[in-house]
């Protein structure tokens, strides 16, 4: 007979301590070193965030990379910088924090050899072979680096030994010694970067050996005060890693000197190996390979693989795979994903949705997550990703338009706060606006998660109720007897091919011309041109609509070229990781880019415009899909607030414009923008936002000390 498990009883593996040398974890959920653009710039910012995912439930709670001294300095990137006492202090806030809720702190030591920046330090980028084939990204300063001398290795050591001894006296309980994503130890480790003829060079063992001898360094220097980890990428792409069976070598090589191993994939320059998305790979896909190098130790191991299911994870630590489930991503989506596990509210989990919307936040300066408006203002705005100040005149009966993501987040908020009532309506049948369709394009099942999520929130909150399909006009609304009015109605694309670097129309283009087509068309009404027609998709957007359309009417048989001003195809999609896997996948389809190009005017079976440099460019077609602008569905909000006089007749109180309607945006930051509605929703003008926190650095430093 077969033992059934019960879901709690399936998941209390994950709630077992285990030792990491000196310290024990309380359960088997770590949250991973990963950025967030605050580190010592903004310690109130980062400490705050970090708080919260330690009083969510997570065992461990880790830094981003910390940089070790000023031949690593990493501006303008989101290193947590570890160089002296002044940084100690700034740390210290982050790791008291973190033990107020049970947790321990670790913190990840870095130094990223040739890849770091040096914008401020202006030292010369250090390397294991100056004159090896390392190829920076576009970012990084066109230099060749130094190789480094003997002296050169024994300054480093120095300052990770350094900052290890300072990291614990700081309080840090895990220290991390960060050897993967293609930093200065990975760069010893790689035949590719590594031609030394010295002790160094050569064989595995002798690359290895600058490695081993910090961690041993790191060993001796904090004892028994801390753990040590380290965190090695095991595999990477190209020719600049190594492969699985090297990491299983190093592991055996490593072993008597660390607590943990802390097991990734890839490099800087295939980060999405590691750091994958959800349109291209699925959950859990670097498990096996984690497995393999697993199997090369007795010391407890922490994977990450997008993992986001608690019985995949589950499942992962008691086949042996993993000991400890290691997250970013899922830990920005919702802090408190262990405690709700733990509690059996697996339903109240915000899935992550792996559209790394956090990377490309995180790389323009401040974190920010699709799924989770908080993230990242948990000190600037005191918002708390599970708790929502009560509303201090609970009588209100508010009326939501619209119930795409910033009508579903602003109405849950509302309810949440103790709102009499909450009527959220849309025209069409389902919740989620525009993206239940966007989400049915190639890849892009995951973004349901978004959804799925709020449809639980609004199924168990009894002040709010959904209204389907009801079309509301200005004289509805008015009658309605809601005291306020959130108008969340969205967006639409243009179909006049205006774009955010003309905002004129195509010359020549009949807006209603039956060859002319828009996403909406496509995806929502299902409309196609004829059988076998020559399809165009003009795509000034370069994010995942023109690039979705363009292999979705390709896998339907049609002859598809896209057109794009930028630089390449889904040029915006390099921000999330995903762009390479999306080109390479239109060319297996068949579909012909043409890049650096600005349609200029349209004709019948015909486009035109320039190149780069003002070269003629014209292209036959039979379709035209215009990917360019799109606009407000503001006409409802527009009639409310022109007519003040009839507002007070229908005694409505005030009325709020929020999301797409108000600014169309990516889904991140209309989500956001009916949050913050909702938080803010009795202050004097709602509209305008609350100012939030700043941190000048003096104030802060000197506020910490006087605590």
């Amino acid at each position: 007979m077969v033992n059934v498990m019960s879901t709690a009883e399936h998941h209390k593996i994950l709630f077992e301590p285990i030792a990491i040398g000196p310290k024990t974890l309380r359960n088997r959920f770590y949250n991973v070193p990963h950025g967030t653009a605050y580190g010592t710039l903004r310690p109130g910012t980062w400490a705050a965030y970090r708080a919260v995912r330690a009083e969510g439930g997570w065992a461990a709670v880790s830094t981003e990379f910390s940089s070790v001294g000023p031949s690593s300095d990493e501006w303008p990137l989101h290193s947590s910088d570890f160089w002296d006492e002044e940084d100690a202090c700034r740390h210290r806030l982050m790791v008291d924090s973190v033990h107020d809720h049970g947790a321990l702190a670790s913190i990840e030591l870095h130094h990223g050899g040739a890849q770091a920046l040096r914008r401020l330090s202006r030292e010369p980028a250090l390397s294991a072979s100056g004159l090896s084939s390392e190829v920076p990204p576009p970012s990084y300063p066109p230099e060749t680096p130094k190789t480094m001398t003997l002296d050169d290795i024994e300054r480093v050591q120095r300052s990770f030994v350094n900052a290890a001894v300072r990291a614990r006296d700081v309080g840090y309980d895990i220290v991390d010694v960060l050897a993967g994503y293609g930093y200065l130890f990975a760069q010893f480790l790689s035949p590719f970067h590594n031609h030394r003829t010295d002790r160094y060079g050569g064989s595995l063992e002798n690359r290895a050996r600058f490695w081993l001898e910090t961690l041993s360094q790191v060993r001796g220097a904090v004892g028994a005060d801390c753990a040590v980890a380290t965190r090695l990428s095991i595999e990477t792409q190209g020719p600049w890693g190594h492969s699985i069976d090297d990491s299983v070598a190093l592991v055996r090589m490593g072993d008597p000197l660390v607590d943990l191993w802390d097991l990734n994939f890839g490099s800087s320059l295939d980060w999405e190996t590691d750091i994958s998305p959800s349109r291209l790979f699925p959950e859990g896909r670097n498990l096996e390979r984690i497995g393999r190098v697993r199997r090369a130790t007795e010391k407890p191991v922490v994977g990450v693989s997008r993992l986001t299911s608690p019985d995949l994870m589950a499942q992962a630590v008691r086949s042996g795979l993993i000991d400890i489930v290691g997250s970013a991503r899922q830990s920005i989506a919702d802090p408190f994903f262990p405690t709700k596990v733990q509690e059996g509210r697996t339903e109240d989990i915000r899935e992550c949705m792996g559209i790394n919307y956090c990377i490309s936040s995180l790389d323009r300066g401040n974190l920010a997550c699709a799924q989770n408006a908080t993230a990242g203002e948990e000190f600037r705005r005191g918002w708390h990703p599970e708790r929502f100040e009560p509303l201090t005149n609970p009588e209100v009966n508010v009326l939501v338009v619209g119930a795409g993501p910033a009508g579903m987040e602003a109405a849950i908020g509302l309810a949440r706060r103790g709102a009499e009532m909450v009527h959220l309506v849309d025209a069409t049948e389902h919740l989620g606006g525009h993206l239940r369709p966007v989400a049915g394009l190639s890849g892009m099942r995951e973004w349901t998660r978004f959804i799925d999520h709020r449809q639980i929130q609004i199924d168990k909150l009894p002040n709010l109720q959904f209204i389907p399909s009801t079309r509301l006009d200005a004289t509805d609304v008015r009658n309605y007897g809601a005291s306020h009015v959130v108008v969340a109605t969205g967006a639409r694309w243009l179909r006049t091919g205006a774009t955010p670097g003309t905002h004129a129309p195509l010359a020549g283009l009949v807006e209603d011309a039956d060859w002319v087509y828009t996403p909406e068309q496509l995806i929502v009404e299902d409309q196609r041109p004829a059988e076998g027609s020559h399809i165009t998709v003009y795509d000034t957007e370069g994010y995942y609509m023109g690039a979705g359309l363009a292999q979705l009417l390709a896998d339907e048989g049609y002859e598809v070229a896209v057109v794009t001003p930028h630089v390449q195809v889904a040029a915006e999609a390099d921000m999330t990781l995903e762009s390479p896997t999306i080109r390479a996948a239109l060319h297996r389809s068949g579909v012909v880019v043409h890049r650096n190009i600005s349609l200029t005017a349209t004709h019948r079976r015909r486009v035109v415009g320039l190149g780069e440099f003002d070269e003629p460019f014209s292209l036959e077609t039979d379709a035209l899909v215009l990917v360019t602008m799109r606009a407000p569905v503001d006409k409802l909000y527009q009639e409310l607030i022109s007519d003040r006089e009839a507002l007070a007749d229908s005694e409505i109180q005030a009325v709020h414009c929020v999301g797409d309607a108000l600014s169309p945006r990516a889904m991140a930051e209309a989500m956001f923008d009916g949050h913050r509605l909702a938080r803010e929703f009795e202050s004097p003008d709602p509209a305008i936002a609350h100012a939030y926190k700043r941190e000048p650095l003096r104030l802060t430093l000197q506020g910490y000390r006087q605590r």
